[in-house]
């Protein structure tokens, strides 16, 4: 069943919208992340013109992500005090990608900075996740009898303006969150992502926060920001 989109200027097969949508929904919920790396591509490959795809696509993860945090809340796996801290940092995250995505739009060039993005990006996390696996499994062979504390940095814990994070269990600087939160909110406004796929890594190697809250706490993040980065652009265009 074919459906015209007036903005986009293109027809489609609803079937395929929706089989989309529950793929993204279903990353969302199992991995804590909003899903926008999958379906601003996707929409990309059906032919929705790239400017149209990077502000749908943080519109559905609005929703994706949203619906992952309220079960998250139930089962009491968000730190609200560490959400709200990323989530400062992504509103301006957020504005500051909306006028850089602005500006490629009127040079013309936001079409080959958005994909060209998405493979730098999601290369260096693929390799970094990569690293940090064989390091590990590498570590386990050895058995070594010294056990290291995994997932610290002593130079993050040496920053000021510290902050106690009960959830997390954690006593740091806000500063990491918020460049952590400034660099999501970039990433959801220039190439339609919710950034979970950078942000669930960070949070857990950078900032040392227990997985059992991870994702509901970058879900948390990721439905704010993306819901800002939607109105964002609505209003911008």
């Amino acid at each position: 069943m074919q459906i015209f989109l007036p903005i986009a200027e293109v027809s489609v097969n609803a079937f395929t919208l929706v089989g989309l949508g529950g793929i993204v929904g279903l990353m969302s919920g199992l991995f804590g992340v909003g899903g926008g790396f999958l379906i601003t591509p996707l929409l990309f490959f059906i032919g929705i013109p790239p400017a149209i795809a990077v502000a749908t696509g943080a519109n559905q993860v609005v929703a994706s992500s949203f619906s992952g945090v309220l079960a998250h809340l139930r089962r009491n796996t968000v730190d609200i005090r560490m959400g709200l801290v990323l989530l400062v940092g992504g509103v301006a995250g957020s504005a500051l990608g909306v006028l850089v995505f602005n500006l490629l739009q009127r040079l013309g060039q936001v079409e080959l900075f958005v994909q060209l993005s998405y493979v730098v990006f999601l290369g260096l996390i693929g390799l970094t996740m990569l690293r940090e696996s064989l390091s590990a499994l590498l570590a386990a062979r050895k058995r070594s009898g010294v056990r290291r504390r995994l997932h610290r940095h002593s130079w993050v814990h040496r920053l000021p303006w510290k902050m106690k994070f009960r959830a997390s269990g954690l006593y740091i600087s806000v500063i990491p969150p918020l460049l952590v939160g400034l660099a999501v909110g970039v990433l959801a406004a220039v190439m339609g992502v919710g950034g979970g796929f950078g942000m669930v890594p960070a949070m857990i190697y950078l900032l040392g926060m227990p997985t059992k809250v991870v994702i509901g706490t970058s879900l948390f993040q990721i439905a704010a920001v993306s819901a800002f980065t939607t109105l964002m652009h609505a209003i911008s265009s």
